[in-house]
């Protein structure tokens, strides 16, 4: 988490800095004219800052969240690109602006002093907005880029505290920092972090479909690098540089670096002729040598401190006199240059994302009427269905008749499927959720019990292709169906030989036999995993764990495979094992019997194909089920191997639905089966308590990174009463 804390740790520190300097600045001011009375006034300002910039976060959150995908996409991509221009923007206007700032301010301060206390709530409100402004921008961007907000939000706040306790300690006179070179060593910093914020929003803008090149790859590094290990997660959290990156976005990331560092690089070095010439111009006006050495060490932005309250001494947080090239000997201020009008930036920050947005929102598919209220029964299916516009739309499904129905929003001519509600009661409402785009829509009506209806069609032009689901029935999962019932029979028929073996070792006192024929034997057993379903009591007898017994392990109830290798390998006796070997080669020959006349739900299938290696990372990857063979490796590759036997039969099925997902899950299937071959040596298979830390991580990671490319699978095959 840490690593996508990063950006946004390194913003909030960097603008809360800024802000906090800021406020200092005019607290100081005021103390300094005694009108402590009217530092109210400043917070009034500041809070009101705030509170704009949060509800700025807002604004943008569910403005994205009402687009359809692509809307989301451009809306992102566009705001990105927003967020980069004025990060970079905010690094050379504070380079440039820092020796002048305090003294703007005070002019801006005492002309609100005599205007009256709405004048001093403004001018704070508008010094402190545009950091405030700028860092929800940002700190937004930062969290679609990272697909999670714990971790920059994390960031931020850290960043923030830290840079109002440097704030404090600069006023307070305890700490004393080079307000230059850190503001030159953030620049670079977010300079970097820019580049690839600008990389990650060209990306949305491919996907979304307004830029071209989403397919033409620069690199793609996902067959050689783990893309969930911890070097690959750094690199992408800090600097948005992915494994697999299209030619735009490296062009864009490598000239935006290039040319953005070379001018601030060229321009730090540009500006450190400055001060000696300011302090030689000084000194050769017959100032005092102290005003010459401190007029050099102020416009070098010298080391700051503030001196508190007292309004003899009193400066402000940044030492005002350091920011603005005052003398050390009370010189007076250089001229300050025009600075541009805050209430500008202000106001642009605000409008100009609002302004995108309702861009974006009018020339997408976003698009979105009122909720439409649409009949669901068998004598009014699609009663008040009109032709919607494009985009995103909610409808109101109401049930006007009194059976319980499904109701699907289909293409009547293919069958495909946009949106779905099921279990929907008589006389209930019921919101459903679509995106239309060009084509032929229209309802179908399924009560429970009675005939399925389809409503009749409307046509939609002007909107984009809308990706829809190609409704799966019973008949279509049979000859897979089929295909697995097959391969189970045929793999209980050899684990039965195996179990019989394995019972006369324990019989014949071969206890060294007895291991290794567990293992074939239990490896054979986790290789069947997607027939867990049907296997009903006889799987927790055959393979059940010890969690749940009174007596754990010693437990009399507990059997199996896991009872026999708990005795095998802590020492128990042929004499102790010979009934649980007795027992399970019974079970086994039991669902050798039993398992032809078992009902097998077709449904199960594609939802095994997920559950499989789901139950593989909960329970083998944790080490849950080691009852001391230090085999659970293994385990997990015989589920592999089972997930791969289940998907080679469901391929025609997702090939017709969505080519894409199996290229994905093939990638990763062929990672995960190569993390755990590489744990298998000479000596056997290394138990998971011995294999080294990052090893396990990676193949934690895969695993994981493999659940989340099957999870469409249970919802791409789930059988619909639409077919």
């Amino acid at each position: 988490m840490w690593d996508e804390a990063f950006p946004s740790f390194l913003i909030g520190l960097r603008e809360g800095l800024e802000a906090g300097l800021v406020v200092s600045i005019l607290v100081a001011t005021l103390v300094r004219a005694g009108q402590k009375g009217r530092l109210p006034q400043v917070w009034t300002g500041v809070a009101g800052a705030v509170a704009l910039s949060l509800s700025f976060g807002a604004v943008l959150t569910f403005t994205a969240a009402s687009l359809s995908g692509r809307a989301q996409e451009a809306f992102g991509g566009v705001l990105s690109l927003i967020a980069v221009g004025f990060v970079t923007a905010m690094v050379f206007w504070m380079r440039r602006s820092a020796r002048t700032l305090s003294a703007d301010l005070k002019e801006k301060v005492q002309a609100s002093l005599a205007m009256g206390a709405g004048a001093l709530v403004l001018t704070s409100f508008l010094a402190v907005a545009r950091e405030g402004l700028e860092t929800s921008l940002f700190l937004w961007t930062n969290v679609r880029t990272a697909g999670e907000s714990t971790g920059p939000l994390i960031g931020a706040a850290v960043g923030l505290v830290l840079s109002a306790g440097l704030c404090w300690g600069l006023y307070r006179r305890a700490l004393r920092m080079n307000l230059t070179r850190f503001f030159t060593v953030t620049g670079v910093g977010l300079i970097v972090v820019a580049a690839g914020v600008l990389g990650y929003g060209l990306r949305d803008l491919q996907e979304s479909g307004l830029v071209g090149g989403g397919s033409t790859y620069a690199f793609d590094l996902s067959g050689h690098l783990d893309a969930s290990s911890w070097y690959a997660t750094l690199v992408q959290g800090t600097l948005n540089l992915t494994v697999t990156m299209t030619v735009l976005q490296v062009v864009g990331y490598v000239a935006y670096l290039s040319i953005v560092m070379t001018l601030f690089v060229e321009g730090i070095r540009g500006g450190k002729a400055a001060p000696a010439a300011a302090a030689t111009g000084k000194a050769a006006a017959g100032k005092p040598a102290g005003s010459t050495a401190g007029a050099e060490k102020a416009a070098g932005g010298g080391e700051a401190a503030a001196t508190g309250e007292k309004p003899a001494t009193g400066e402000a947080a940044t030492g005002a006199k350091a920011a603005t090239g005052e003398a050390a000997t009370g010189g007076k201020a250089a001229p300050a240059r025009p600075g541009r009008p805050r209430w500008v930036l202000s106001t642009a920050l605000v409008a100009v994302p609002v302004v995108v947005a309702g861009v974006v929102i009018a020339a997408s598919d976003g698009k979105q009427d009122s909720a439409a209220t649409v009949s669901v029964s068998e004598q009014e299916c699609g009663k008040g269905f009109a032709a919607p516009k494009p985009g995103q739309q909610v409808f109101q499904m109401h049930n006007t008749g009194d059976k319980v129905s499904e109701v699907y929003l289909v293409n009547p001519g293919t069958g495909a499927v946009y949106g779905e509600i099921e279990g929907l009661a008589p006389g209930t409402t019921r919101a459903l959720t679509a995106t239309i785009g060009s084509g032929d829509y229209a309802w179908r009506c399924v009560p429970t019990g009675g005939n399925s209806v389809t409503s009749s069609a409307v046509h939609v032009s002007g909107g984009a292709e809308v990706k829809a689901v190609k409704p799966v029935s019973e008949d279509d999962l049979k000859g897979p169906l089929d295909g697995y019932k097959d391969y189970v029979v045929q793999g209980l028929a050899t684990l039965m030989t195996q179990s019989q073996k394995l019972q006369a070792d324990v019989h014949g006192g071969d206890l060294t036999a007895a291991k290794a024929d567990w293992l074939t034997a239990h490896l054979q057993y986790a290789s069947l995993g997607a027939a867990y379903g049907t296997f009903a009591d006889l799987d927790k007898k055959i393979d059940g764990r010890a969690d749940g017994f009174a007596d754990k392990a010693d437990d009399k109830d507990f059997t199996g495979f896991l009872r026999l290798e708990y005795g095998l390998w802590h020492g128990q006796s042929a004499a102790d094992l010979t009934p649980v070997a007795d027992e399970l080669a019974q079970n086994v020959a039991k669902l050798v019997h039993d398992f032809p006349g078992q009902d097998f739900n077709p449904g199960d299938l594609p939802l095994r194909a997920h559950e499989i290696l789901e139950n593989t990372l909960q329970f083998e990857l944790t080490g849950d089920t080691d009852m001391g063979s230090g085999t659970n490796l293994a385990t997990a590759q015989a589920n592999l191997a089972g997930t791969q036997e289940l998907l080679t039969l469901l391929k025609p099925l997702l090939d017709e639905r969505d080519p894409q997902v199996l290229v994905r899950v093939d990638a990763g299937m062929k990672r995960v089966g190569d993390l755990l071959a590489a744990a298998r040596t000479a000596d056997g298979w290394t138990p998971l308590d011995k294999l080294p830390a990052d090893d396990r991580r990676r193949l934690n990671g895969a695993t994981g990174q493999l659940l989340e490319d099957l999870s469409p699978i249970p919802a791409l095959l789930e059988i619909r009463k639409a077919a």
